[in-house]
């Protein structure tokens, strides 16, 4: 319950500072990587709504994939240089349905058979507003599925176990 007061207090104040309420969009390339490449885009009508989010990913094998968005939008060093999941109230981690979350947990997307992913659904954790937009980090897709933070393994609770970065992209403005 106390995550999702702070969270609310946090949705609040994207517009309390004169925060410009049009509507917003930004887009992360997807790349480093051989094999996967892809887009995904964001986009949130006001700093009142959630943000809708279409992901669009090829070269992945078959299967669920670490879905986050990371804390830096820094790819002098590949994937790795972004850093952890965005993460500003230090929460432990969880599912993009959980109340307590990293604000960057997005969950899995799920590759089809032929190693492609084409999903959207919509987020009110993550913001393209004020002091917490995802704007300028990074989003990450991982090699493994995670775990949501339910498992006993030493990293669940951390990055969901979802092993190594595939393919990343900085989110920007589109």
């Amino acid at each position: 319950m106390k995550s999702l007061v702070i969270i609310f207090v946090i949705c609040l104040s994207c517009c309390a500072y004169g925060e410009d309420n049009k509507p917003a969009k930004a887009i992360a390339v997807l790349g480093f990587s051989d094999k996967v490449f892809g887009n995904v885009t964001f986009s949130q009508p006001s700093c009142h709504e959630a943000v809708f989010i279409q992901i669009a990913i090829v070269g992945l094998t078959p299967g669920k994939h670490g879905f986050h968005v990371h804390e830096k939008g820094d790819l002098s060093g590949g994937c790795v240089s972004t850093g952890g999941h965005y993460n500003p109230d230090k929460l432990k981690h969880g599912a993009r349905e959980d109340s307590d979350r990293h604000v960057g947990d997005l969950g899995n997307v799920v590759a089809d058979q032929t190693g492609t992913v084409s999903t959207s659904y919509s987020d009110n954790v993550i913001t393209l507003f004020g002091s917490r937009s995802i704007i300028g980090r990074a989003i990450v897709v991982h090699a493994a599925e995670d775990d949501l933070g339910r498992t006993d393994h030493p990293d669940s609770h951390k990055t969901g176990n979802a092993g190594g970065r595939l393919a990343c992209g900085i989110i920007g403005i589109l």
